[in-house]
């Protein structure tokens, strides 16, 4: 036995120093600094306003894409005259640096559109601090509803949690974060056609395409009211949905999917990249919270206003509340066999959708104020090696103090590793094969804030 004891000791010494050399986070990686302006915006949200804001859109009786325009009570008209009132005081409280439109377009039938109507989107837009920045984050929530017949513009759709909440946390997330700096440029949408097959978002997207906007994510809100499923058994007041697509439907893959599945990074297109930043910021701001990842880009064979801007190539993602309660979404209001049907406000828990607010707010805000992403990330193919070589072009951003580089298992969602490397722009990973790991670069602020992770592609010197 006492022979052994020098090898149990070197042994020990060993995994020890594997372990600090990893430098992994047991649970989930943790942000080295935390913003104290975030921890201020996400105390300076309030349920209060929350709560006014779903109740008040639930008062206009039904939001019907084709509901009356002209009433100011009733229909989706007075909705969207409301909305753009509140934006327009939250600009004039932030001195005028929250712009504020209605961004309005002409809409032909469809197959759930029987004439041709008007939509109008409600877009609220904080410009970024840097002129050389040109990233552009968007949150949207969508403020249609409906009853159990989508062509129904008449009955009571109150709509609270489909999709007042979003929407709420929207409004709420522009009159927060109007009052600070953010390098890049926030845009805050409330959109409508929703429930008519997208059609709000549909256009904005599409319009944001062909003018080459660089949309560098995209969170939609639709649904997060409530935890609870309909029998009561299913509640996790501490969780929340993001939906996150990865390969993008295509009739014929283009060349650089091609090269993502060529290298094992069919989970590292820009979308699940954006998805785990969100997961791993707002886990280390809030407290107990779980964003819980969903790979696929929604509910299934459903959708939301996110689909559109994946369809013109920008990574988004979706937040949903975990569990459904079908009796009170796309359900006419009524009392039937004991039960109440209808998305009424009663059936909101406000508190939960104040959480779920604060956790776009901090993902959002630190996305605003990271560096922009390194570009030319490559890991060297040159020789058959059991080390990993990585190198970048320096990311063109003045709050720059270096780039963290990631990596984990194939089999892992989420990332397990990093090191800080400061502003080197290369990196040599002794005895972490390619073979074995998938990585990612990304850049970090002087003040912590992590931009979203670059993939890797191969290169020969």
């Amino acid at each position: 036995m006492r022979n052994l004891l020098p090898l149990i000791a070197l042994l020990l010494v060993t995994a020890g120093a594997a372990c600090t050399y990893f430098e992994r986070e047991t649970d989930r990686l943790q942000l080295s600094n935390l913003d104290p302006d975030i921890i201020e915006m996400m105390e300076s949200v309030s349920v209060d306003t929350i709560q006014a804001t779903i109740e008040t859109l639930a008062q206009f009786g039904t939001r019907h894409t084709l509901s009356d325009t002209e009433s100011d009570t009733f229909g989706i008209g007075a909705a969207r005259r409301w909305i753009k009132q509140g934006m327009d005081r939250y600009s004039r409280q932030s001195g005028g640096r929250l712009i504020v439109e209605n961004h309005r377009f002409r809409q032909e039938p469809t197959h759930r559109i029987h004439e041709a109507v008007d939509i109008v989107n409600i877009v609220a837009t904080l410009p970024g601090t840097d002129p050389a920045d040109d990233r552009i984050f968007v949150v949207s929530g969508h403020y249609d509803s409906r009853a159990s017949h989508v062509m129904d513009s008449e009955s009571p759709a109150p709509g609270a949690n489909d999709d007042a909440s979003g929407t709420a946390a929207v409004m709420e997330l522009a009159r927060v974060m109007s009052d600070y700096d953010f390098r890049a440029t926030l845009v805050f949408m409330a959109v409508a056609g929703e429930e008519q097959g997208g059609l709000g978002a549909r256009q904005w997207a599409a319009e944001a395409a062909s003018e080459g906007m660089n949309i560098a994510g995209m969170i939609t809100n639709d649904i997060i009211g409530n935890h609870k499923a309909e029998n009561g058994h299913l509640s996790d007041p501490n969780k929340v949905r993001l939906f996150a697509s990865g390969i993008p439907v295509q009739e014929r893959l283009d060349m650089e999917t091609v090269r993502y599945l060529q290298t094992g990074g069919e989970s590292d297109m820009p979308t699940r990249q954006l998805a785990r930043t969100i997961k791993e910021v707002s886990e280390s701001y809030l407290e107990d919270l779980d964003v819980w990842l969903i790979y696929r880009a929604d509910r299934y064979l459903r959708g939301g206003g996110h689909l559109a801007f994946l369809e013109h190539g920008f990574p988004a993602v979706r937040f949903s509340e975990p569990h459904e309660d079908y009796r009170h979404q796309h359900q006419d209001v009524r009392e039937a066999d004991g039960i109440q049907y209808g998305d009424l406000p009663e059936f909101v828990d406000y508190d939960y959708v104040k959480r779920v607010t604060e956790t776009n707010l901090s993902a959002l805000a630190n996305l605003a104020r990271s560096p922009k992403p390194p570009a030319n990330v490559g890991i060297n193919v040159s020789e058959l090696e059991n080390d990993t070589r990585l190198r970048w072009s320096p990311s063109e951003s003045e709050n720059l103090a270096g780039y963290d580089v990631l990596w984990r298992e194939t089999t892992s969602p989420v990332w397990q590793y990093k090191k800080f490397v400061g502003p080197k722009t290369h990196i040599r990973l002794k005895n972490i094969s390619k073979d074995n790991w998938v990585f990612g670069v990304r850049s970090v602020s002087n003040g912590g804030h992590v931009g979203i992770p670059v993939f890797p592609m191969p290169f020969r010197e």
